[in-house]
């Protein structure tokens, strides 16, 4: 228990951007930073992939300073740190990780060509980790974001952004996995606020990267980075997280337009079907999300559904696990009716529920 807590502890701590690191630079116009970029680019040989994608992607990402309050497993403390941001919009959208402006008062943004603006806090998304930021600036080189949920395991993968402070810091891996769900014992335990439906890569990613871009071989940016396994804590080397571009467009553009995201809501509380678990509720199934725990009164409860149940599928989506189920909601909005697929003493039947909003 005790090597658990500490486990849980560390992770917290570098899921915040670490340290402070401000630096001052003569003021220049994005139309130098797109140029320097176009010539950089044009000087990189065709067989440099990653030298090329960072050419082509690095002028978006900026690097994210901020100071206020943050809370802590010790409590509300002073902070100072520093994390990563991808433009979205050329006329001053920022897009980074919730937990890197939680609790800022201040924030500034450093651009790649050396100029700093005064950025403001737009809207917040805890629940997918991330946020949007906005710089009184136009004509910023906005990245290119991939909506390709067709994505192939193995293919290159690139990292920018600002780990310790190093700015503009560029690694290169592999896409390791899809739809990984980030273990729920390092968030706290809550189930449905784990970050769920996540791309895995062997790119390094170290605090302060959070935020920043993953990129492909074409340049455009298939996912934020927000999180990663400590290797001197869990012994795993090269395991590392972002959100997928098609979650990342959704939530932000929901934070543009209104300050807030809609998600759907189920009602339920659900884990994943161990033989402890299966034991404990007396079920045989070898795979799904197990119901634990109907909300009184919520869209579950009300179309039937009952502790105990297991959810096999999600209209067409089979579901084999809790996160299987908590990413597939994430393709419908609050008031879509959705059909699950339902295990229940061994016999299998359907019920439609009209989703709510949380």
């Amino acid at each position: 228990m005790r090597s658990r807590a500490l486990l849980l502890l560390t992770v917290l701590a570098l899921l915040v951007a670490a340290g402070a690191v401000y630096r001052s630079a003569t003021e220049q116009g994005p139309e130098g930073v797109t140029s320097t970029a176009a010539a950089a680019q044009a000087n990189v040989p065709g067989d440099e992939p990653v030298a090329r994608v960072a050419a082509e992607v690095e002028p978006s990402v900026v690097q994210v300073n901020v100071s206020g309050v943050q809370r802590t497993p010790f409590g509300t403390q002073k902070q100072e740190g520093i994390g990563s941001g991808v433009i979205y919009r050329s006329d001053g959208y920022i897009i980074t990780n919730n937990h890197v402006v939680e609790g800022a008062r201040t924030v500034e943004v450093a651009f790649a060509d050396g100029s700093t603006e005064q950025g403001e806090v737009v809207g917040t998304d805890p629940i997918t980790d991330l946020a949007v930021i906005k710089v009184n600036r136009d004509g910023l080189p906005a990245a290119s974001f991939s909506d390709d949920r067709q994505l192939a395991v193995g293919q290159l993968t690139v990292a920018i952004g600002s780990p310790s402070g190093f700015q503009s810091t560029v690694t290169s891996g592999v896409l390791s996995g899809m739809g990984r769900e980030f273990p729920p014992e390092l968030t706290g335990g809550q189930q449905e606020s784990s970050l769920v439906d996540l791309l895995q890569t062997d790119a390094p990613i170290s605090p302060g990267n959070s935020g920043g871009a993953l990129a492909d071989r074409d340049g455009q940016v298939i996912g934020i980075n927000v999180a990663y396994l400590p290797p001197n804590e869990t012994g795993a080397e090269g395991i590392g997280f972002a959100i997928p571009s098609y979650t990342v467009v959704s939530v932000a553009d929901q934070l543009i337009q209104s300050g807030h995201a809609e998600h759907p809501y189920l009602g339920v509380a659900v884990s994943d079907l161990t033989p402890q678990v299966s034991n404990r509720f007396g079920v045989s199934a070898e795979s799904g999300a197990l119901i634990a725990k109907v909300e009184p009164g919520g869209p579950a409860d009300g179309a039937g559904i009952q502790a105990g149940d297991i959810v096999t599928a999600l209209g067409s989506t089979d579901i084999r696990s809790s996160g299987d189920l908590l990413s597939a909601l994430r393709q419908y909005q609050p008031g879509d009716k959705v059909e699950l697929t339902i295990l229940r003493d061994g016999q299998k039947s359907t019920f439609d529920v009209q989703l709510g909003e949380r």
